[in-house]
């Protein structure tokens, strides 16, 4: 008969090769879709009234006119929170859910970050406290930039939890910040690594003739 003898066994061998077949072809398209996943940036921004001025306003526009004109822009959704209390950082990561957070303020080392309270002054949030909240969220954000003086405090106990958080190891102005976030993201949207990315940045801090490179940190889980 053509084709050969057609038993029990072979059409179980049969069905067996073509459910491997399909669960191949399902891995393809689960890992395709991971690959090409939008994910969301979500930038925390707080400039206390008693606190110093901050050109976060030029900060978060550089970043996404970067995102805008980005070779693969269509991945990367930017959401922005300002004047952010306590309470609107736990909001934030409910409602948007991102896979990158970046705090822009200033930072106080030991003493924590420096958001706002109900009357837009200075209220310090705690290295633990931060900690606490990111293992909370630590099954969906992928990296923590903190864009603050000092914050590296807060870097090596939040990537406990989180598998990338840059921190600075000292002051930075406000120059080199920008120049470091805009490398950053400009990298990330060109489809590089978090470790690509944080080099870039440090790279662009450097390019533009500012002696701050050293100071941003990649902490690593």
């Amino acid at each position: 008969m053509y084709g050969g003898t057609i038993s029990a066994e072979n059409i179980a061998v049969g069905k067996k090769a073509r459910a491997i077949k399909n669960i191949s072809k399902t891995e393809d398209i689960v890992s395709e879709k991971s690959e090409y996943a939008v994910k969301t940036i979500l930038i925390l921004a707080a400039n206390p009234k008693t606190t110093p001025p901050l050109r976060l306003d030029e900060e978060v526009r550089e970043i996404d006119t970067g995102l805008q004109r980005a070779k693969k822009r269509e991945l990367f959704d930017l959401k922005q929170r300002w004047a952010v209390r306590v309470r609107d950082v736990y909001q934030s990561l409910l409602d948007f859910k991102p896979q990158i957070v970046h705090f822009s303020s200033h930072g106080a080392g030991n003493d924590g970050l420096a958001l706002e309270d109900e009357n837009g002054k200075v209220q310090l949030v705690s290295t633990e406290g931060l900690a606490e909240l990111f293992k909370l969220f630590a099954n969906q954000v992928e990296c923590v930039l903190l864009n603050a003086c000092y914050s590296e405090v807060q870097a090596k106990v939040i990537v406990q939890h989180i598998p990338y958080v840059i921190g600075m190891n000292k002051a930075i102005g406000d120059k080199a910040a920008i120049e470091f976030a805009v490398g950053f993201y400009n990298a990330l949207a060109a489809g590089e690594s978090i470790e690509f990315a944080y080099q870039l940045g440090c790279t662009a801090i450097r390019l533009a003739g500012i002696p701050e490179h050293f100071i941003p940190v990649l902490q690593k889980r």
